[in-house]
């Protein structure tokens, strides 16, 4: 599969293959430690094409309204059209938006919940002080990510691929890629610095399961998504499609005829802003 994609084929690559099986992974802990909202407003930051999101309006109070945002306006043109079709437009709100600064004022949102299980972890910082800043006090954060650990069985294949494809010089980014996934208590930690109180936060290990190298590195997930991030340091298109070959070999060469497996710590912390 090409990587190459469009803004409307990645749009609806993330709902028919992101939405419902990665990101419900971290949906589900989401639905398991939030109370509905019984009466206000939701914001969705990161609500892809509104899945999750829309799912949380339904189980809310019927005086609960959503705002969602994105940086993709085709996930959220897809976003728009489910609600239309849930009949709960009037309820909802769709705008694009960049991670590190919302067009709205401060305390705005009884609840804000993010979902940055594919966002870049530097980003996180400025992603959690926006999410404080427009709820209100007493207001419930909440922040779903990808954290220590995972992608562990890729990454020493990676390594070892960089090395192969005559790429050493690179094999450096695999220890940062490694070192930069935050713990639970470093996203604690970025909240606790914003103020918000009362944190909690769980975790739950997933895991994808593929056939084989081909099937790993043609899944729309890996190659449109994860790999996409993972491949961008790389010097040009040529050394992005000789590692794709050689992770497919290398894996396949490993596994000795198993699937292989790609495990994923999904975290969800949440926590509350102080009143006054």
């Amino acid at each position: 599969m090409s990587p190459n994609k469009t803004d409307k084929e990645l749009a609806f690559l993330h709902d028919l293959y992101v939405e419902p099986d990665w990101s419900e992974r971290f949906a589900a802990l989401a639905d398991e430690h939030l109370e509905p909202l019984k009466k206000g407003r939701i914001l969705y930051v990161v609500t892809g094409t509104g899945g999750h999101a829309l799912a949380m309006l339904e189980r809310a109070g019927k005086d609960t309204t959503l705002v969602g945002i994105d940086e993709s306006e085709e996930r959220l043109v897809l976003a728009r059209a489910k609600a239309a079709a849930l009949g709960i437009s009037g309820r909802t709100e769709f705008h694009q938006a960049q991670l590190e600064e919302f067009d709205f004022d401060d305390a705005r949102f009884d609840l804000v919940l993010g979902d940055a299980s594919l966002i870049a972890p530097e980003r996180l910082p400025e992603m959690c002080a926006e999410m404080v800043r427009v709820a209100v006090p007493g207001g419930g954060v909440a922040l779903s990510v990808a954290t220590w650990s995972s992608f562990g069985e890729f990454f020493s294949i990676y390594w070892e691929t960089l090395l192969s494809a005559e790429l050493a010089d690179y094999a450096p980014m695999v220890e940062r890629l490694i070192a930069e996934l935050p713990t639970p208590s470093d996203v604690e930690t970025l909240f606790a610095r914003e103020g918000i109180s009362e944190l909690q936060s769980w975790t739950s290990r997933e895991e994808f399961i593929y056939a084989s190298g081909e099937a790993f590195v043609d899944s729309p997930l890996i190659t449109s998504f994860l790999l996409q991030s993972w491949l961008e340091p790389l010097p040009d298109e040529a050394a992005r499609q000789r590692v794709r070959q050689q992770v497919m070999r290398i894996l396949d060469d490993e596994r000795n005829g198993s699937d292989f497996v790609l495990s994923v710590k999904a975290t969800l912390v949440v926590g509350r802003k102080p009143e006054g």
